[in-house]
């Protein structure tokens, strides 16, 4: 089970770190292409059963934006942790399968990574995907473990310390997945857009908006403007 943890594309609750750099309905069209993407890495895995986990009010704008290639939940409570939280409730409880949650900014994952994280998931209690800034862009279990994900910081740089703390002290293995890094601020952007122009048909429609905001960019006279 490969769940993506995804928002509606509403101006101002996503990528808000972005923010200072794009303008509001650039922020929404560049996640919509990330989530595009990322929709279509998760189903490019081909045996491999998706969903996407979101807050309550999100879910009939994601169901429509999804279509019928992937299933969309409801998380309960607030917030990332809460919605990890209830991937595991939802999907792993009394199932015993694999169950892997990871962002919808993913979009440049190379697909070999989702692979190996299923693999590692089979000799480990849980995986994890730390990120380069102390997080981690990706979980996966084998069962629901209702405590690993309370209060562990999630956004912060101490996310992943805190998830290895609680998994330790549940007596739990943990496997890892390859280091990456998220899509937060405009330094990410500038990274991304270099490794698309490489290979654009990793995420097409995230590789053409970025090529359009470096043009858009380059023609900014001054550094005061926004996209």
């Amino acid at each position: 089970m490969l769940v993506i943890m995804a928002k509606a594309p509403r101006q101002g609750a996503v990528k808000t770190r972005l923010a200072p750099s794009l303008s509001p309905a650039a922020v929404t069209d560049f996640y919509c292409c990330l989530l595009d993407d990322t929709l279509a890495l998760a189903q490019s895995l081909g045996d491999v059963e998706v969903a996407i986990m979101c807050p309550d009010t999100d879910v009939n704008e994601l169901a429509r934006l999804a279509g019928s290639g992937a299933s969309v939940v409801a998380q309960k409570g607030e917030g990332l942790a809460a919605g990890l939280t209830s991937v595991f409730a939802h999907f792993a409880e009394g199932h015993q399968r694999r169950t892997i949650a990871f962002n919808s900014d993913s979009p440049h994952l190379p697909r070999s990574v989702l692979e190996d994280a299923f693999e590692t998931l089979a000799a480990y209690d849980v995986v994890v995907g730390p990120t380069h800034d102390g997080g981690y862009y990706l979980i996966g279990a084998k069962a629901s473990h209702p405590t690993l994900l309370a209060g562990d910081g999630m956004g912060t740089s101490s996310a992943l310390e805190r998830f290895l703390l609680h998994a330790r002290s549940l007596d739990l293995s943990v496997g890892f997945a390859d280091p990456f890094y998220d899509i937060d601020v405009a330094d990410d952007l500038t990274r991304l857009a270099a490794e698309l122009r490489l290979a654009p048909a990793r995420a097409p429609s995230t590789a053409r908006w970025l090529k359009e905001w470096e043009l858009a960019t380059a023609q900014l006279k001054t550094g005061t403007g926004e996209l």
